[in-house]
């Protein structure tokens, strides 16, 4: 019965997430079901509180880590704290998300507080996926915070991506970048109905040479809001982009706010924002070759998050 549950579990899983190998600890509807190390990466759950340990030993190299979430009962508000420990020189891809499976009247959440502690000349990609389906009557909640603390020399590159069912979201994600550190974080939004997703990050350039870039894309749908509020920080000489670009459709409401701050006079630090609708030209270029207005759309949406 167990083997069942966690192979129909993993199944739904790489809908979400893609395959699950090599270390993982799977979660479902507020509890632990499997956990799985590696040689060179550790994982081991929290004593005072919900979550997780996931230790990575210094100079491991081309290995994954895969801690997703499942719920898929009604009523469910489920916290966890997981805790990211890289070694030095280490190069590793770490794969989240949670897929919420809501096909009651109630409200299913989850919140997830990830903090990362990335060591000297360490590299992790961080690939996070947010899913949301089931009854219109049910509430979808993801709010996910993401802390990054990063180490000389060090790399991050997050994918964070949510595009479809998430009645509502907000994510906080903080960043800390030490000397020549570099960060490039990229989220992908799509909301529809009346969803509201709210997105702040605020990331902090500590060390001399440290880079950061950030870039958001998003469509709003129907009668759907959101916010986007980057924030970069300069308290050294360093290099900051930030690019916000949305596609706003219907009735939607989208507000974009790139702040920038610079405290020290050899930080550089850029911004650029812009909202707009669907390229005229563009629709009718594609219904030229048949497709549909609705048609179009997507091939132009889908061609925008990509």
């Amino acid at each position: 019965m167990r083997d069942t549950m966690i192979k129909d579990l993993l199944e739904t899983i790489a809908d979400i997430t893609g395959e699950v190998s090599g270390a993982y600890n799977l979660r479902s509807n507020g509890c632990g079901v499997e956990r799985r190390s590696s040689e060179n990466i550790k994982i081991t759950p929290k004593e005072d509180k919900p979550g997780i340990d996931i230790n990575v030993k210094p100079n491991t190299k081309g290995e994954t880590v895969h801690i997703p979430v499942v719920i898929t009962e009604d009523n469910v508000n489920d916290l966890v704290y997981n805790d990211f420990y890289i070694g030095e020189n280490a190069d590793v891809t770490i794969i989240a998300g949670c897929g919420i499976h809501n096909d009651g009247c109630g409200t299913s959440e989850h919140d997830g507080i990830h903090t990362f502690y990335i060591g000297k000349n360490a590299k992790v990609k961080y690939v996070e996926k947010h899913y949301g389906e089931g009854s219109v009557q049910s509430t979808k909640i993801l709010n996910p915070t993401t802390v990054v603390n990063m180490e000389e020399d060090s790399y991050c590159e997050m994918e964070m991506t949510q595009i479809k069912g998430v009645s509502s979201t907000k994510r906080e994600t903080e960043a800390n970048l030490g000397k020549d550190a570099k960060l490039i974080i990229t989220e992908k939004l799509m909301t529809h109905d009346e969803q509201v997703a709210h997105s702040n990050v605020s990331c902090n350039l500590n060390g001399k040479g440290a880079i950061l870039q950030i870039i958001s894309r998003s469509v709003a749908k129907d009668k759907s809001v959101q916010v986007f509020h980057p924030i970069a920080i300069g308290n050294e000489k360093c290099k900051a982009h930030v690019q916000c670009d949305s596609i706003i459709m219907d009735n939607a409401k989208v507000s974009s706010i790139p702040e920038i701050q610079a405290n020290h006079t050899d930080a550089q630090i850029v911004h650029e924002a812009a909202i707009g609708r669907i390229n005229n030209e563009q629709l009718l270029k594609l219904e030229t070759f048949g497709l549909s207005e609705e048609e179009a759309e997507e091939v132009i949406v889908d061609a925008f998050l990509s």
